[in-house]
This record gives C-alpha cells, structure tokens and sequence, in this order.
C-alpha cells in the first residue's frame, strides 16, 4: 500500500525558496502520477503541480508557472517540489498526492494523501 509523507516546509521570506519533498513507501512512485496541492485557511485545495507517470509530462497552476518545478528521483523514490520566488499568497499547507498514470484535474481522482507540511511566506 503507497504511503507519501512531504517533507521541507517551513518560515521564508518573499522571494525565498524552498523543496518540497514527497517521500513514498509501500510502491514505487515512478509507476504514478504524483500531484502537489495546497491549502490555505478558508479555501479550498488546490492542484498547483503534478508529474504524469505514463508520458513523463508536468503541470503547473498558472499562480506558480515560471517559478515552481516538480521533479522524481526514482532512485530515492521521492517527488519534489523546487520553489523558488516565493510570494506572500503562497502561504498554506502543502500535499502530495497519488493518482493512475496521468494527471488529473479532479482532487478526488487523488489517493494516499500525505499529512502536509507548512509552508509560510513572511517578512
């Protein structure tokens, strides 16, 4: 059974960075397609990246294009979430998250749900 557990939030200032990572157990994450979501107090959650398993493809919410990259190292079995450019909005709880083969955009196609960690952007 897949287990993730997101590691590397934490305090940075704007214009900061961080990485994320997205640890798996139990499967090997090359075979899914791994998503990063977020959420702040009072919203909802949201899909800011995902790397497709089955066409090796990425995608990106347009709040963080250009500023964000998701990567795999299947060796040390793990997602990560490079962001750089931090802004102030960017402040919530962030996910990873696994699905079949291609991204989704639906939050419920997603399964094995880690438990978050923090991320603050703050001077």
């Amino acid at each position: 059974q897949l287990q993730l557990v997101e590691s590397g939030g934490g305090l940075v200032q704007p214009g900061g960075s961080l990485r994320l990572s997205c640890a798996g157990s139990g499967a090997t994450l090359r075979y899914y397609a791994i998503g990063w979501f977020r959420q702040a107090p009072g919203k909802e959650r949201e899909r800011v990246s995902c790397a497709s398993s089955a066409d090796s493809g990425t995608y990106y919410a347009d709040s963080v294009k250009g500023r964000w990259t998701i990567s795999r190292d299947n060796a040390e079995n793990t997602v990560y979430l490079q962001m750089n450019s931090l802004k102030p909005e960017d402040t919530a709880v962030y996910y990873c998250a696994a699905t079949d083969y291609y991204c989704s955009s639906l939050v419920t196609d997603f399964r094995s749900w880690g438990q978050g960690t923090q991320v603050t952007v703050s001077s």
